[in-house]
C-alpha cells in the first residue's frame, strides 16, 4: 500500500454577497469572516491509489503541465444554482453562500479524462489540463489554494465543480492540478483545508452582472425502501423499479453527479439516467430493475460497497 502523502489545502474564496446584487471590493474588505470548523476525516489510509482503469493523461496532453498556470482569484458572483443544497449518496449537502473562512482535513483525489469534457456542476466543461477543482460545498465558484506539505508544492485552484461523495475524500483536483502537487501517482493523499476570504486585486476582472439569492431546496426525503409495498413480486412492471441515488435542484449538478455515478457503475449493466416529475427536483436513477425485491437486494450490497443505501421509487 503506498505511503500516505501529507498535504495542506489553503482555499481562498472570491465571493459576492448573497443578496441581490454583488458585494463592492469595499464592501468585501469590511465585512467580518466568521470562521467554520467543518468535522474532520479520519485520516485512513487511502483504499486505492494510481488511476481508474481506462483514466489518467491522455495522448495528447500538453508537453509541460508544470508550466501551466496556477487559478487566479477574481471576484465572481455565485452560481444561481450550484449553491443549492442537496442530497447525493444517502447525505445532504448544504453548500456555503457566504464570505466565512473553512477549515477542514481529509482525503484528496483527482478526476481524470473518464470526466474530461462533460459538463461540471457550474455548467462549465471540466478540462483535466485546467486549475479547477470539486468540493461539495465550498462556494461555486471559489478559489482554493493547495499545498502538499510533504514537498511543499503548492497550486491554487479554482472550485467550480461537486463532489467527491465516496470513500471518505473532500475534494477531487484536476488531472494537472495533481500532478504538480506529486499525487497523481497514488491516486489520494491526506490534505488540511482551509479556507481564506481574500479581496482580488484591483487590477483584476472584476463581473458586476447582480445574482439572487441561492434559491431554497427541498431536498427529497430519503425515505427507507421499506415504504413501499412488500412482496416477492411487485405489481409494477419490468421497466418501473428504480433506486434514487440523488436529488438536485439544479440541472446541471444533477449531470454531474450523474457522470460520477456512470463511472462508479461501470460495468454492472445498470443504466445511470435523470428523472424529474412535475417538481423542480432533478431526481439521479438507477435502473431499471425487474422487481422492487431484486432492487432492494442491489441496494444492499451498495450499502456494503460504497457506504450508502439507495432507496426504490416507481417511475
Amino acid at each position: 500500500m503506498n505511503k500516505q502523502t501529507g498535504l495542506i489545502l489553503f482555499a481562498a474564496i472570491i465571493l459576492t454577497a448573497c443578496g441581490s446584487a454583488p458585494l463592492h471590493k469595499d464592501e468585501m474588505r469590511s465585512t467580518p469572516a466568521p470562521v467554520i470548523e467543518a468535522q474532520t476525516t479520519p485520516l485512513t489510509q487511502p483504499k486505492r491509489g494510481g488511476y481508474w482503469e481506462g483514466d489518467g493523461p491522455s495522448a495528447n496532453a500538453p508537453a509541460n503541465l508544470d508550466a501551466i498556470p496556477n487559478a487566479v482569484p477574481r471576484v465572481e458572483p455565485l452560481h444561481r444554482f450550484a449553491n443549492n443544497q442537496y442530497t447525493a449518496l444517502g447525505k445532504t449537502y448544504t453548500p456555503l453562500t457566504m464570505l466565512s473562512k473553512f477549515k477542514e482535513r481529509g482525503i484528496a483525489s483527482w478526476y481524470g479524462k473518464k470526466f474530461h469534457g462533460k459538463r461540471t456542476a457550474s455548467g462549465e466543461v471540466y478540462d483535466m489540463y485546467g486549475m479547477t477543482a470539486a468540493h461539495p460545498t465550498l462556494p461555486v465558484p471559489s478559489y482554493a489554494r493547495v499545498t502538499n506539505l510533504n514537498n511543499k508544492k503548492s497550486v491554487v485552484v479554482r472550485v467550480n465543480d461537486r463532489g467527491p461523495f465516496l470513500r471518505e475524500r473532500i475534494i477531487d483536483l484536476s488531472y494537472v492540478a495533481a500532478h504538480k502537487l506529486g499525487i497523481v501517482d497514488n491516486g489520494s493523499a491526506e490534505v488540511l483545508v482551509e479556507v481564506e476570504s481574500l479581496v482580488a486585486d484591483s487590477n483584476s476582472n472584476i463581473q458586476t452582472q447582480p445574482i439572487g439569492v441561492a434559491d431554497s431546496v427541498i431536498v427529497t426525503p430519503l425515505t427507507p425502501a421499506t415504504t413501499l409495498p412488500i412482496s416477492s413480486e411487485s405489481s409494477a412492471t419490468s421497466s418501473n423499479v428504480y433506486l434514487q441515488l440523488g436529488a438536485f435542484r439544479s440541472q446541471q449538478s444533477a449531470e454531474s453527479f450523474l457522470a460520477r455515478m456512470n463511472i462508479e457503475f461501470e460495468g454492472s449493466g445498470k443504466h445511470i439516467e435523470l428523472y424529474q416529475k412535475n417538481d423542480d427536483i432533478v431526481r439521479v436513477h438507477s435502473g431499471p430493475y425487474p422487481t422492487q425485491d431484486e432492487a432492494r437486494a442491489v441496494a444492499e450490497k451498495l450499502q456494503l460497497r460504497l457506504g450508502f443505501k439507495p432507496f426504490v421509487v416507481l417511475h
